[in-house]
């Protein structure tokens, strides 16, 4: 080959090598893409949950419109001031998670810790009111499964889904605290808080719900 060629080949390479080291792949980008992957994943599996749900309360709404007279008597017997105070700390919390999302974007670590904190302690006190509530119910006598008597059949409606609920805010307190604990460790920052908003979503999610179970069980 002669020099001619030879330069004109080594002419030719160097820009493409040139720009290969000049280009080079943005962190955030990656981080951005992945951040939104998981969120939608997220809303996937939140879709999920409320087919889940809505299959037990459409349960319970048919029950509702065949035996209105036992809703009325369950009414009767359900404490619907310690309820609407379990709502209220339910929808606190949601309040505090926001303000620890919130605290995390301004990179206050020490803010996220206390305000998911709060969130995982109000979780935990609805819990325990809730099941401060089921012994109630349980006096009255509305059990799981109720035969023969002006309860029948309910038990299995409204247990159903206000436990499968209190799962969701179980897991949802566990969550928390592990946020908290990996907060106080620096793993998120206000470049990096893509494991509160997740969280957040879920916990929203879970107000959501509640919502919709105290006016059609309790309310309506």
């Amino acid at each position: 080959m002669s020099e001619l060629s030879i330069e004109k080949a080594a002419t030719a390479v160097e820009p493409v090598q040139s720009n290969a080291l000049t280009h080079k792949v943005d962190p955030r980008d990656h981080h951005a893409q992945r951040d939104a992957n998981l969120k939608f994943a997220w809303w996937l599996y939140l879709a999920s949950e409320v087919v889940i749900f809505a299959t037990m309360i459409a349960t319970y709404m048919v029950f509702r419109l065949h035996f209105p007279d036992v809703i009325k008597a369950v009414h009767e017997e359900v404490s619907v001031l310690l309820v609407t105070a379990n709502t209220f700390i339910l929808l606190t919390s949601s309040w505090a998670m926001v303000m620890g999302l919130r605290e995390i974007q301004r990179d206050n670590k020490q803010g996220l810790v206390r305000w998911m904190g709060l969130t995982a302690l109000l979780g935990t006190v609805f819990i325990g009111l809730q099941y401060v509530e089921y012994q109630e119910l349980a006096h009255a006598g509305i059990a799981l499964f109720n035969q023969g008597n002006q309860f029948d059949g309910f038990g299995m409606r409204f247990y159903a889904p206000t436990a499968f609920h209190g799962a969701h805010v179980i897991v949802g307190v566990l969550w928390a605290l592990y946020i908290m604990r990996r907060g106080a460790q620096g793993k998120f920052s206000s470049t990096n808080y893509a494991g509160v908003e997740i969280f957040g979503l879920y916990w929203h999610f879970v107000d959501v719900v509640w919502i919709v179970l105290f006016t059609l069980l309790y309310l309506v």
